[in-house]
Parts: C-alpha cells; sequence; structure tokens
C-alpha cells in the first residue's frame, strides 16, 4: 500500500511567444519528469499526472537526451521507457476532475520545468485552485527549473498578471499580484543568466521576461545559485523549488524527505 498520492501536474503546451512576435517550439523536460516522479515511487508513493486538458504533456526534444541523465545510456533508456511505457505517465487526469475527485487525498505536488509552464500553467485557474489548497493545508509543494513560475497562478489575477508581464508593465503586474500566497516566500527558478545562454544558443530570441524577474514582481524573494547550471533548491515552508535540470535528483530527495516528514507528524 503507498505511503499517500504525489499529484506531479504538467502542462499542454507546444510553444512559447518569443519577442518580435515570434515563436518557439516547447515543452516539458523529460528528466525533470521523469526523475522526480520515479523518485517518488520508490520511496513509496502514488504519482498522478494530471494537466490542464487531460492529455499527455509534450516533451521537449532538447531534454530527449542522455546529457540530462549525466551522460548515462542506461539511465537515459530506462526514463524514456518510464515515460512511454508506465501507466503513472500515460493515466492522465485533468486538473479539473483531480479538484472534482477531492484534493484531500493528496499528500503532495510537484511540477517540472521545461518553458512550457510559462505558457499555461502560470495563468491556469484550476491550478490555481489546487495550489491555494496546498498552501492552506501547508503540504509539500515542489517545482523545478521553469515550473516555480507556475505558483503564480495562486494569484486571484493570474492572467492578468502575466498579460502585463508581456507588455512589459512591472507596474501594473505588480498590482495585479496583491494577494498572493506566496509573497515573502524564499524560492528559486531558471535564472536570467542562464536564460539568456538558452536564448542565445537555442531560441535565437528573447523571452518576453525572464523568471526571477516575473517572481520578485509577484512578491517572492528569489534566490539563484552563484554558478551557472549548478543544482540549487530552497525550501521555505511547504514550498520546494529547484534551479535548473540538474537540480532533479536533490528536489526529489527534499520533497520525499518532506513528504515523509509529514507523514510522521500526522
Amino acid at each position: 500500500m503507498a505511503k499517500g498520492k504525489v499529484l506531479v501536474i504538467g502542462s499542454n503546451a507546444t510553444r512559447i511567444e518569443l519577442q518580435g512576435g515570434g515563436w518557439a517550439t516547447t515543452g516539458q523536460y523529460l528528466n525533470e519528469t521523469v526523475v522526480p516522479s520515479t523518485a517518488l515511487i520508490e520511496a513509496g508513493y502514488e504519482v498522478v499526472l494530471a494537466t490542464p486538458d487531460g492529455t499527455r504533456p509534450h516533451i521537449d526534444e532538447l531534454s530527449n537526451s542522455a546529457a540530462h541523465f549525466g551522460g548515462d545510456e542506461a539511465a537515459f533508456a530506462r526514463a524514456t521507457a518510464f515515460w512511454t511505457e508506465d501507466s503513472a505517465m500515460n493515466e492522465v487526469r485533468t486538473l479539473r476532475q483531480v479538484i472534482d475527485e477531492g484534493l484531500d487525498g493528496y499528500a503532495g505536488l510537484f511540477v517540472p520545468g521545461g518553458h512550457a509552464p510559462i505558457a499555461d500553467l502560470m495563468q491556469d485557474a484550476d491550478l490555481g485552485v489546487i495550489l491555494r489548497h496546498f498552501h492552506e493545508q501547508a503540504k509539500p509543494t515542489a517545482l523545478l527549473c521553469h515550473g516555480p513560475i507556475a505558483v503564480t497562478a495562486a494569484m486571484p489575477h493570474a492572467r492578468e498578471f502575466r498579460a502585463a508581464l508581456v507588455a512589459g508593465d512591472a507596474a501594473k503586474a505588480a498590482e495585479w499580484a496583491q494577494g498572493w500566497q506566496y509573497t515573502g516566500y524564499r524560492m528559486t527558478v531558471f535564472s536570467t543568466s542562464e536564460e539568456k545562454v538558452v536564448e542565445d544558443n537555442v531560441l535565437h530570441a528573447r523571452l518576453y521576461f525572464y523568471m526571477p524577474d516575473a517572481l520578485r514582481v509577484a512578491g517572492g524573494e528569489v534566490i539563484t545559485g552563484a554558478i551557472d547550471f549548478e543544482p540549487n533548491v530552497v525550501i521555505d515552508r511547504e514550498l520546494i523549488t529547484g534551479q535548473n535540470p540538474r537540480s532533479d535528483g536533490p528536489i526529489a530527495e527534499a520533497l520525499v524527505e518532506a513528504l515523509d516528514r509529514a507523514l510522521v507528524a500526522a
């Protein structure tokens, strides 16, 4: 019997807008999804995958490589098989179904990254309902890489907040962020300097806003590591955030530890 259920929330976005009017193909990172999910299962937790529309997330091709598994081809193959074949990654619910079925049955929450959460999750009303529940109940809430931007969905006006960021109006975004549940929380996210590497070498264009700036405008205390692409995890109360793809193992460990502590305390 599982220790408890952990909700893994994926994105359905397949593209993201770029400055100048273009778009880039995007998705969710394989390692950021699979490494924490398998760690949770190995620790005795049941993983339930849900997305806004109930279809499987699109995996960003940039993450479909052994390079994101330390160059370990066997680990990459296991991850690919888990993603492709395991029922935990194939029996997908909608966020609304999860809400309707009841959130009390979930012990924790995890959101992986890739650029995709910037497009849909950060302004998804159903995710807002879920985040507010986990915040009010102080349940472990973990988000990785670009995933932490999704905590803005808990705002009363998340869609307007994002629109103001895209318009370059930080003052208006701060107004829309009033009442955000995570104001004053310490957190991390994919850093601006890391993002510029991706913009220069992959996107060949600029995003409309950077994740640390957005979370600071919202009221978060953003802490990024001194060395780009090195693992970094920040924990503040129930919120557990990881900075980049290489933080996949450390955030999984931190989430399991938080879940186990909560189980003992219950």
